[in-house]
């Protein structure tokens, strides 16, 4: 098993943005390109997830090419909910067809909850994973660990993503 690097958004850096002057996280050894999200995205997310507890939430990260503008809640509809998500079939559909037809953002990849692991892939994600390049935020909302890391979902596996923050 090789070592996973994480690229950690720590609650608190809601305050810094990313762009000139702001914050960006350090991800040692990642080389791949990195992405951009919106604070209102990712406190989307961190919303979800707490509110979730102690169950695994998911959703839809959307926008367009290295920037994610929405993080769209879904429902998780996995039979076991508190350890494993499955994102809610038709909310993907509708989610791919507002894409297509022009008039939606991009689906970019996924988000989902570790509510009492790290924001890292697990030995499931690792096993379900599709290997088709999407974006995959993992959060960990418990107490005191909100961190949040986003990982490109290659064919050889989960890589880090740098990532910045940014406005909207």
């Amino acid at each position: 098993m090789r070592a996973l690097a994480s690229c950690v958004i720590p609650a608190q850096a809601g305050i810094q943005l990313g762009g000139e002057g702001g914050w960006t996280p350090a991800c040692a050894g990642v080389t791949e390109p990195g992405m951009e999200i919106s604070a209102k995205a990712l406190a989307a997310m961190r919303a979800h997830a707490a509110a979730a507890l102690p169950l695994e939430a998911c959703g839809i990260l959307l926008g367009e090419g290295g920037r994610i503008t929405e993080a769209r809640e879904t429902r998780n509809v996995h039979p076991s909910p508190a350890t494993h998500f499955e994102i809610d079939p038709q909310a993907l559909i509708d989610a791919h067809r507002a894409a297509r037809s022009g008039g939606g953002p991009q689906v970019i990849g996924y988000y989902h909850s570790h509510p009492s692991g790290p924001a890292a892939p697990s030995a499931t994600d690792r096993a379900c994973a599709s290997g088709d390049g999407a974006v995959w935020a993992i959060l960990a909302p418990q107490a005191g660990a909100e961190d949040v890391t986003f990982w490109r979902d290659g064919e050889a596996g989960f890589t880090a993503l740098p990532l910045s923050l940014i406005e909207g």
